[in-house]
């Protein structure tokens, strides 16, 4: 049986996140373009469909931007948010089955404040549904890139909505 809340269902819910093709870059800034294209999302919706989802709990200064279901997928959906909280950003990959119950999730692109430097990963989905990450740090009083703290990683949603290394 589908989630259903007072107001909204689980359809309502992926509604605010438009279907796009593959590929897709998620940098630091992609959020922007996100949060003028989509609806937001209401509290009710936030507290049903992604709070729960969460390691943490997330206090009045979070903030969450609807940012796209990946297309083609036909037995889940996976959908992409962006999450503010305090001196960290981060784009959530998560995949739900069709009646609203979380299947798997992962952060896979970030922005995340230190006390001297600050610590960046972009992500690229492909086709494929096939995720490249890559990771490194800036100081953050100079902004300049330590090109010996790259970090690449990779994992892919499977035809289950299983994300797997």
């Amino acid at each position: 049986m589908e989630i259903k809340t007072n107001k909204f269902s689980f359809k309502d819910f992926l509604a605010r996140f438009p279907e796009v093709s593959m590929p897709i870059v998620l940098g630091e800034e992609s959020h922007h373009i996100f949060s003028q294209e989509n609806k937001p999302l209401s509290q009710e919706l936030v507290d049903t469909y992604i709070v729960p989802t969460g390691k943490d709990s997330p206090d009045e200064f979070t903030e969450y931007v609807p940012c796209f279901a990946i297309e083609g997928t036909e037995k889940f959906a996976a959908i992409v948010w962006w999450k503010a909280s305090l001196l960290r950003y981060e784009y959530v990959l998560s995949t739900f089955t069709l009646k609203g119950d979380l299947i798997n999730q992962r952060v896979i692109a970030f922005t995340e404040v230190g006390e001297g430097s600050i610590r960046r990963s972009v992500a690229t989905i492909n086709e494929d549904w096939e995720i490249y990450m890559a990771e490194g740090i800036s100081s953050k009083e100079t902004d300049q890139f330590e090109p010996g703290s790259t970090v690449t990683t990779s994992c892919e949603i499977l035809v289950n909505g299983i994300i797997e290394d």
